[in-house]
Formats: structure tokens, C-alpha cells, sequence
């Protein structure tokens, strides 16, 4: 049954409560349902949306049958790594990693017309173009109907759920991100000055474990340089540029989010799980363990905690490639699901810093940009596969037990010429195996079992759980 369906359906259930006796129930009549009813309850979601163009025009039937996917879902949950405004801010002097990102604001409708709900927030292009962007964004975001976390005029704002409510039960939806810019990092207020514009941070340490041969090699060099004590000064320890060293057995890196964020963030989905049925938590960033297909340490310490604290599942998006899924306690955890739309290269306009960066001159525009930032598609994202290739996950529970968790497959578009690439479809067959077999093996170090059935990948919760 879809959104629309269930909706007539409620509407027509509720009539006569409303139009005879609403105001005082009948002597007996039986209690209204409290919760979820024991009815299947399922969420669409899906990673990076990088959209910079219309998509209501378009009839391909592997594009209507990802919108089908989409709208018969209760709740459809994006990253929205986009911005939407009519270039009344001005651009920041950087942004992460590099694209400054903009949309006009009809297009937050078009997600909304696909059958999306709620969007994170929390993201490193969020402050691309400053506070008036994100105010901007904010504004035609909410004017298209999407429940949005993760960005606000204070921190309180920007860390808090927002909550959705659908004929089925209550969404809570926490957002945070790990990659940001300083000016883009949403602060709190005394009393006395105004709190700080921004995204909801999750910060973390990282200690770089050399031999103590190294660190003292290190030690003698920033000496030499002026740049550090004396290599007279031993210790097993050295700070250099904002980094910490310390000496060990063998070389590692170790990463642990900042235990301030962490507790607040977790605070945030006890209470949240306390006011809704569901409650789902995304975080954004880059970082990476040993390859970009492999989460950081303190991505995982993250995701523990949040479920711990309440959360039904954790999602997380932004490195722009599949990441291995762990079931935890029962509950998933998707350390990323890859891209939904990565349509950065048809953006109007960039910034002259942007152009700078390729020594292009002000005869040149973004077709030039991105001929010179990805060489005429022979490096960067265009020549990169796995950019390209992500799921759409569809979890399914019957009141709280979640009964299944089930990938689609879709394809993005690798090796079309630029106007074409970066939206979604269905998979054909062949590839989606390929997708999902990708998924299946950067979950085995998790110990997920995922069965391919011909045309999606089906996530078994019980063999493999971790405690």
C-alpha cells in the first residue's frame, strides 16, 4: 500500500470520529491505538544527493521504478549535500573538498515530488556559501515539505531530532557530521553574545603509533627546523602542527571521537527515542581506515554508542563509495550507502576561487573547471567505478522488530557523457550482483551475511550480530 493509499485510508477511517462524537467518546468505545499498529513499517534510504538539476522530466522505467521504490516507503530519507539559494550570499573563501555546491530552490520540490521526507543537514558543503546559504536552504527546504536536522542558528538547533509523523508511527531523525569548516561548525551561546550559525559537529582526536626509532627521527628533524624541542627532550609523546605522536610497537592510527560530542549526541537520541516510534541517525564525512571503502575507528565507536542510546538504525554517508554493513545488537548499522544524485559537475555558476585553483581566466567556465579538475574525465570522480554504483536500503519492521533489510541496487550512470551521469536507477542484473557482491564483501569483516536473490541483496540479522 502506498503513502497516498494509507493516507485515504486513515482519512476515511477517522471520519466518523470527527463528525459524530469526536469531542465525547461513547460509554465503552474502545481506546485509540497508542502506538505503531503490528502493520509492516518500512524507510527508503539512501546516501548523497549532489542535485543540480530538474528530475520530473524523465520516464525511463528503471527511473520509475526507484521512484516507486521510493514513494511506497513510509518515510524516504536523503542526504541533502546540497545547498539552494539564488546567489544572494557570497562564497567562502574554501570549501571541502573543493565544489562549491548550489541549486535553485524549485528543485527542493522535485525531492519531495519523488517521495522523500526528511533530509540531513549535517554535511561539509553545508556552509559553502556562508550563513545566509544555509539560512537560505533552511527556508526552501522547509517550503517543500522536508523534515530536516543536523543544520541551525545555534548548536542546540542544529544537534536536535526533528520528528516526522506518518499514519504508521513517529520518525525521529538526528543528523551529524565528522568534516566540516570551523566557520560552518554551529556554536553554543552564554547569554551574552549570540550562538553561532552552523552544522551539528561530531569532532574526534587522532594519534599517529610510530616506533620510537621514528619518533625520535621526527623529534630531530623539527629540532633542527626550530619547530620543536630538542631531541634531548625525550618523551614518548610529540605535538607537531595539531597532530599527536606517540611512540609504539608498530605503526597505527587511532581515532576516537570527542567525548563531549559524543555524550551530547547521544543525549539527544535518548530523548528522541523516547518521543517516537523510529529513530534513525546519519552522519556525514570522509574519513577513512585503511582504504576509503573502510570506515575510521571512531565512526564505529559512534555508531555503538548512538545505538546503545536508543537509536533503530545508523546511516552513514560521505565518502561517495559502499561501506560494509554491521548488524549491532540486532540493529544495522550502514557505514555508507554511497550517492543518490552526484551532479556536481552541471553546477551554473562557481566561484572565481574555484578557478583560481586551475589558474583558469575569467573567459573560462565550468566546463572548463571540470575538464581541468578531472582531466577529461581521465582521473577524480568520473573515472572512478565505485562513485557510481550505491543501493537504496529498505528496512521493514512490524510494529518495533525489524523483519528485514533489503538492498536495491542502482547505477548512476559511470562513463555517460556528464549531462547524463549522476542520477539514479534500478540496476540492470548483471551490475546489480556486481553492486551487492561489492556490499557483501566489505561486510565480512563484520561478519554480515548477505544473500543475492536475482534482484536484491537481503541482509540476514541474526547470523553475525554483534554485542
Amino acid at each position: 500500500m502506498t503513502r497516498s493509499v494509507a493516507r485515504l485510508v486513515l482519512v476515511l477511517a477517522l471520519a466518523p470520529l470527527v463528525t459524530i462524537g469526536a469531542q465525547t467518546p461513547r460509554p465503552g468505545a474502545p481506546a485509540l491505538p497508542t502506538g505503531p499498529s503490528r502493520t509492516d513499517f518500512t524507510m527508503a534510504l539512501t546516501g548523497d544527493s549532489i542535485v543540480t538539476r530538474h528530475v520530473n522530466v524523465y520516464a525511463e522505467p528503471a527511473w520509475l521504478k526507484l521512484l516507486s521504490l521510493l514513494r511506497d516507503a513510509d518515510v524516504a530519507f536523503t542526504n541533502l549535500e546540497m545547498l539552494f539559494h539564488d546567489y544572494e550570499p557570497y562564497p567562502m573563501p574554501q570549501s571541502v573538498p573543493g565544489t562549491y555546491v548550489r541549486a535553485e530552490p524549485a528543485i527542493a520540490k522535485d525531492l519531495t515530488w519523488m517521495g522523500f521526507d526528511m533530509v540531513a543537514r549535517a554535511n561539509n558543503h553545508a556552509a559553502d556559501f556562508g550563513v545566509l546559504g544555509m539560512q537560505l536552504t533552511t527556508k526552501y527546504v522547509g517550503e517543500a515539505g522536508l523534515v530536516q536536522a543536523g543544520a541551525g542558528d545555534s548548536l542546540a538547533e542544529a544537534r536536535e531530532a526533528k520528528f516526522l509523523d506518518t499514519p504508521r508511527g513517529r520518525v525521529a531523525l538526528v543528523s551529524a557530521c565528522t568534516l566540516f569548516d570551523d566557520y560552518g561548525r554551529a556554536g553554543d551561546t552564554r547569554g551574552d553574545i549570540p550562538p553561532r550559525p552552523g552544522v551539528n559537529a561530531l569532532r574526534f582526536t587522532t594519534t599517529y603509533v610510530v616506533t620510537r626509532e621514528r619518533l625520535d627521527g621526527l623529534r630531530a628533524t623539527l629540532a633542527e627546523l626550530g619547530l620543536a624541542p630538542p631531541a634531548s627532550a625525550q618523551s614518548d609523546q610529540l605535538r607537531v602542527f595539531g597532530n599527536r605522536f606517540v611512540a609504539g610497537d608498530a605503526p597505527q592510527v587511532k581515532t576516537e571521537p570527542l567525548k563531549e560530542d559524543l555524550d551530547a549526541i547521544a543525549a539527544v537520541v535518548r530523548n528522541a527515542s523516547r518521543l517516537a516510534d523510529y529513530t534513525l541517525v546519519t552522519f556525514h564525512g570522509h574519513e577513512q581506515g585503511r582504504s576509503r571503502f573502510e570506515p575510521p575507528a571512531f565512526w564505529m565507536t559512534f555508531a555503538h554508542v548512538m545505538i546503545d542510546a536508543g537509536a533503530d538504525l545508523v546511516v552513514g554517508h560521505g565518502p561517495h563509495v559502499l561501506r560494509g554493513i554491521e548488524i549491532y545488537k540486532g540493529k544495522p548499522i550502514l557505514y555508507s550507502v554511497g550517492n543518490l544524485f552526484f551532479q556536481n559537475e552541471t553546477e551554473l555558476r562557481l566561484p572565481s576561487d574555484a578557478y583560481e585553483t586551475f589558474k583558469l581566466g575569467p573567459t573560462s567556465h565550468v566546463a572548463d573547471f571540470n575538464d581541468q579538475r578531472y582531466d577529461f574525465d581521465r582521473r577524480g570522480f568520473p573515472a572512478q567505478r565505485e562513485i557510481w554504483e550505491s543501493v537504496v536500503a529498505i528496512p521493514r519492521w512490524q510494529g518495533r522488530q525489524l523483519m528485514e533489510l533489503t538492498l536495491y541496487p542502482i547505477t548512476l550512470g559511470f562513463g555517460r557523457p556528464r549531462m547524463e551521469r549522476g542520477r539514479p536507477m534500478l540496476a540492470p542484473a548483471d551490475l546489480g550482483k556486481k553492486i551487492i557482491d561489492d556490499v557483501i564483501r566489505l561486510s565480512a569483516p563484520y561478519h554480515t551475511e548477505i544473500a543475492w536473490d536475482g534482484a536484491v541483496g537481503r541482509v540476514n540479522l541474526v547470523a553475525g550480530s554483534t554485542k
